[in-house]
């Protein structure tokens, strides 16, 4: 089933991807220090090509898909969310899609339910970002919040974006659904909500490493033990064919492209000189393995590819 642009960014087909079976996807984790991170899966999303490479040069484009076997008409990233089980706490980042995305997505609870957890063993939720596939799924299906007992954590720009009355009016026709829906939940949850800044240790051995332009807000987070360390990047590397080979173009997918372009080499440069592991969210096998350079560009080798 082919899905246009405007069924995505509208709130998003649900009649049109009703009978779409959700994936499954194959564990993948690994031990940092006395920590277990998990890469637990919510499905994936379906979205026209076009959403991400309108724009491109289409000579160059053509090759790098041609070379990753990835069609022109239609994607469907995975959705990893990172589950970070320490002692005395279980993070989850970011929430996933819920029940009103996409019926490809929504697949979290079944996720953690494999992994023996329940919705109130989460004792915190961090976001990177409040897109719909991270943030809708903090409220069920009759709105009620889905992790009642845990602390949610945003970062302070993201929260003030989102939860901006401009927003909606600001943001561009096609988005303006995304600030609606993000308004709504974010209200939801207002009194679980606590904030912090670039830089800041969210959590022990977890710091807020701001990467803004997929969203003006984007944080990803690197856990970190002693020499060790695996960075919860979110959406600031998008898929492991255009971002990786050309990380100097824009992507649709980014709010400003210009931003995320600077992100982007950013944090792939600091991945590769400091040897720390991504756990990307739109990554294959599960998003977790390293990033290496190729040449001019880089490649991404899955852990469990």
């Amino acid at each position: 089933m082919k899905i246009d642009r405007r069924q995505v960014l509208a709130g998003l087909g649900g009649a049109a991807l009703a009978n779409m079976p959700l994936a499954t996807f194959a564990r993948t984790a690994m031990q940092l220090g006395s920590s277990e991170i998990i890469s637990v899966s919510d499905g994936n999303l379906v979205f026209p090509a076009a959403f991400f490479f309108d724009g491109l040069p289409e000579g160059p484009l053509d090759l790098i898909l041609s070379k990753h076997n990835v069609p022109r008409d239609q994607l469907e990233p995975p959705c990893n969310l990172t589950l970070l089980r320490q002692e005395g706490r279980t993070i989850l980042f970011d929430a996933g899609a819920g029940p009103a995305f996409m019926p490809s997505a929504g697949a979290l609870l079944a996720s953690l339910e494999a992994e023996g957890l329940a919705p109130d063993d989460i004792t915190h939720v961090v976001f990177t970002h409040a897109h719909p596939d991270h943030l809708w799924g903090v409220l069920d299906d009759f709105d009620d919040p889905v992790f009642p007992q845990a602390t949610m954590m945003i970062g302070q720009a993201e929260w003030d974006y989102w939860t901006d009355p401009k927003t909606v009016d600001t943001i561009g026709e096609a988005r303006a659904s995304f600030a609606v829906g993000a308004g709504r939940r974010l209200a939801a949850i207002e009194d679980q909500m606590s904030f912090f800044n670039d830089g800041d240790e969210v959590l022990p051995g977890v710091m807020a490493y701001a990467t803004p332009g997929h969203t003006p807000g984007h944080t990803a987070f690197e856990i970190r033990s002693g020499t060790d360390a695996v960075m919860v990047g979110g959406d600031a590397i998008g898929n492991d064919h255009v971002a990786f080979e050309r990380p100097d173009w824009i992507s649709g997918a980014d709010q400003n492209g210009h931003l995320g372009v600077q992100t982007r080499m950013r944090l792939l440069d600091r991945l590769v000189a400091d040897d720390i592991a991504l756990l990307g969210f739109h990554l294959p096998h599960g998003g977790l393995g390293r990033v290496e350079r190729d040449g001019e560009a880089y490649r991404f080798v899955a852990k469990d590819a």
